[in-house]
């Protein structure tokens, strides 16, 4: 029989452990934890695969429970991210207007592009 507790013990802790930040890039807030990848939108042609790139627009941070709320930003805060792929296409999208009896007809289709981004630091 496996020892429940113990399992739920070690999940809490590696949820504790893990250090955030609420971090805002062009408009929409991200959850930036080391390691993970992000989806933003498209940064422009400046940026290339590899390149460092940083926000310091920290909503919010949280380093082992401690939660530091800024107003509105956290001072020197910031995250530190890698560019893994510059240009990401989303899927399609289908936009089709139709007035029945009437002969209008529109159909449009839309394809949003995005900045595959790796965070390797979260600076609080």
């Amino acid at each position: 029989m496996i020892d429940t507790s113990r399992l739920w013990d070690s999940y809490l802790n590696y949820k504790i452990k893990q250090m955030y930040a609420i971090v805002e890039i062009q408009g929409q807030q991200f959850r930036a934890e080391q390691g993970k990848k992000l989806y933003v939108h498209y940064l422009g042609d400046e940026r290339k695969e590899g390149d460092s790139v940083e926000f310091d627009r920290v909503l919010l941070v949280d380093a082992d429970g401690a939660v530091k709320v800024g107003a509105p930003t956290v001072e020197g805060a910031k995250i530190v991210c890698e560019v893994k792929a510059p240009l990401v296409k989303g899927e399609h999208i289908i936009v089709f207007k139709k007035k029945r009896r009437k002969g209008y007809r529109r159909l449009n289709g839309h394809r949003q592009q995005f900045t595959q981004l790796e965070i390797k630091e979260v600076i609080a």
